[in-house]
């Protein structure tokens, strides 16, 4: 810290910036490594693979300087913690991330191996590289860059988790039961995108989440098209049936008490995103590569994607789906189902209604089962609040450009779990962008966004330090 207030600002950064340019190919050989790992949390044959992932995490923390790193049991797959020397004139930045990964289906799509990262067009591929490894990392590589040149100006806490891509199911109460260990000033997330490239983000809202599936059952087993068909019930058919009736033509939701709680959108939000230079042709064309956009009536492209709640069919099965033809009536069907989320609705609540609403609307021949996987609240800060302004002064600098004020359609439920349990507010500074192709084939990240995060990071924790809500 006194090393910090002697320096001047462009002294002090051009230390820093030799440094990273001299450790730029290290700090993607490093990522590398994690990505060559197939932490896959979803799939219990990868369960050494996650263990071997959080090691490799543990090592690269050990690198930058963070001497106590551990590997921490849970119900599911373990948690990184770390912290680096306490301090006690300084403040304390908690940084959580996951290093998990989906499944890489279907392989035949991928150019260049999922599991294998290759660069090409200044972009690196791979599974995990945007969502999530590509991310935390930036935060490891800064804290190892500031220690190396003994510029720390902060306390650093980890926590890493490995079940993000599966729900999060051990994180909350881990959590609760080390809310001590995990005491601090903030915490700092990228597991998000950026407006645009170039163009960082203050990102001030997520949705929420909340995901049941539906089971429909007819008769005890597959029938005879032929001899039963126009007699028995159809359980796709009437799985159908069901789907189509939560939703009008105007794209607005019928279940009732769906909006109860929704928050509206202010018209100060909806004047500062019709400024930001969004082009829906665009977006239609080189993001979603869809015919034409669609959704709820009287809300922009924007407006629907980042505050206005959803209901979307996830996956939908049943019957023969082999090839040829087998004409049979299927004795079940299912379909899962999500609700993104906004504030100030319920995840249980929701998926209460939706079940009531489903079983309302299923035909008396056939038996409904309705079963909640997972959910999470929806978050919302002010980004007027002095950490988030901190946050936008280091994007600021480090992508030499004013950030977007915005909020973002995705769902990091344990977000709003951290800011409660531990009484912290948050700052979500991603560097994804949306045509990364997270969840699927040729997932990849910027590497120009990967080194300028890095930077960003060196910046966010300056500027933090700086603030006089953290003074000691």
């Amino acid at each position: 810290m006194e090393r910090i207030n002697q320096l001047e600002g462009l002294v002090y950064m051009t230390e820093i910036n030799a440094y990273l340019e001299k450790n730029a190919a290290k700090f993607e050989e490093d990522l590398k490594v994690l990505l060559r790992i197939p932490s896959v949390s979803t799939d219990e044959s990868h369960k050494q693979d996650m263990l071997l992932c959080a090691q490799e995490v543990v090592r690269q923390l050990n690198e930058a300087g963070i001497a106590k790193a551990e590997v921490m049991p849970t119900p599911g797959h373990p948690i990184v913690y770390a912290e680096s020397e306490f301090k006690p004139d300084r403040p304390t930045v908690l940084v959580y991330g996951h290093y998990d990964v989906q499944p890489e289906d279907p392989v035949e799509e991928w150019e260049t191996p999922p599991f294998e990262p290759t660069i090409r067009d200044g972009k690196i591929y791979g599974r995990g590289t945007s969502d999530d490894k590509g991310q935390f990392i930036i935060h490891v590589k800064a804290a190892k860059t500031l220690n190396d040149l003994h510029m720390l100006p902060v306390n650093l806490k980890f926590c890493l988790e490995g079940e993000e891509e599966c729900g999060s199911p051990s994180l909350e109460q881990w959590i609760i039961d080390h809310a001590d260990l995990l005491k601090a000033d903030v915490l700092v997330i990228s597991d998000t995108t950026m407006y645009a490239p170039g163009k960082p983000s203050l990102l001030y809202g997520l949705r929420g989440l909340s995901y049941v599936e539906v089971e429909v059952k007819g008769g005890d087993g597959d029938m005879h098209s032929g001899m039963f068909g126009g007699a028995v019930p159809n359980p796709i058919n009437e799985l159908c049936r069901i789907i189509a009736a939560l939703k009008d033509d105007k794209g607005h939701i019928t279940i009732p008490g769906f909006y109860d709680k929704v928050r509206p959108l202010q018209d100060s939000e909806r004047q500062e995103w019709a400024q930001l230079d969004f082009d829906e042709e665009d977006f239609r064309q080189n993001v979603v590569g869809a015919k034409a956009l669609c959704g709820e009536e009287g809300f922009t492209c924007i407006e629907r994607r980042w505050a206005r709640p959803t209901l979307d069919v996830n996956g939908i099965w049943g019957g023969f789906t082999g090839e040829g033809a087998k004409t049979v009536i299927p004795a079940r069907a299912y379909a899962k189902i999500s609700c993104r989320l906004v504030p100030d609705q319920d995840d249980r609540e929701i998926a209460d209604l939706l079940e009531k609403e489903i079983k309302r609307l299923a035909d008396p021949s056939v038996e409904v089962k309705v079963t909640f996987h997972h959910g999470g609240s929806a978050w919302m800060t002010s980004p007027d609040a002095p950490v988030m302004q901190a946050a936008s002064r280091a994007a600021q600098k480090a992508w030499n450009a004013t950030p977007a004020r915005v909020r973002e359609g995705g769902s990091i439920p344990i977000v709003a779990t951290f800011t409660s349990v531990l009484q912290i507010p948050a700052i979500l500074m991603g560097i994804g962008l949306e045509d990364e192709q997270i969840h699927a084939p040729n997932e990849h990240l910027s590497l120009e966004n990967f080194h300028a995060g890095i930077k960003a990071s060196i910046y966010l924790m300056q500027e933090l330090a700086e603030l006089p809500e953290f003074k000691r």
